[in-house]
């Protein structure tokens, strides 16, 4: 202890203690917890539905509740909340929020609504486990989170494309290469 009594918090890694994305009617589509500040499905889901009841008629960006400080953007039918302890940067939290929402608007071709979120599950959850592990904060760079996540808008899957399309791509590819 220091002569005035009081205890210098030790430098750490910036941390969040939960990211959840609910629908306008606050209703859970994608949620992650890092520790057990709500051990419990029942907590968790009270809590969200606390968090909603407060912030979705607001033009805020930042809630501090139960003694936690939250992050929030809604983009057409849904809420976006990044959640940390009452001593985290709030700067540092924007960030994460806002690197979430970038990544999923590039992930979904700009159309960051429910219907696109639900068809596009796995590739959120990848998202968040990119900017976020362990509640540890990893990157708030969504070109980098994009990357990693290898999600491309010009680049459709290769389940989309007819074997005539690939056969032609490839075709072209040779015919470039060849003339060089």
């Amino acid at each position: 202890m220091d002569p005035a009594g009081q205890l210098f918090q030790e430098p750490s890694l910036y941390t969040v203690k939960a990211i959840f994305i609910l629908d306008n009617d606050g209703q859970r589509l994608l949620a992650k917890y890092y520790d057990d500040t709500f051990p419990s499905m029942k907590e968790q889901k009270a809590f969200e539905k606390n968090v909603f009841n407060k912030t979705h008629k607001t033009d805020s960006e930042i809630a501090f509740l139960e003694g936690l400080t939250i992050v929030y953007k809604s983009s057409i039918d849904l809420f976006f909340y990044v959640v940390g302890s009452s001593h985290e940067n709030e700067l540092m939290l924007m960030a994460v929020l806002t690197c979430l929402f970038d990544s999923l608007n590039h992930m979904l071709r700009k159309n960051v609504e429910k219907r696109s979120l639900l068809d596009n599950m796995d590739g959120a959850f990848l998202v968040v486990d990119e900017i976020v592990d362990g509640g540890v904060i990893l990157e708030s760079d969504p070109q980098q989170v994009i990357q990693k996540v290898n999600f491309r808008v010009d680049d459709s899957p290769l389940s989309e494309q007819s074997v005539a399309q690939v056969l032609q791509s490839a075709k072209e590819q040779i015919k470039w290469s060849l003339l060089k």
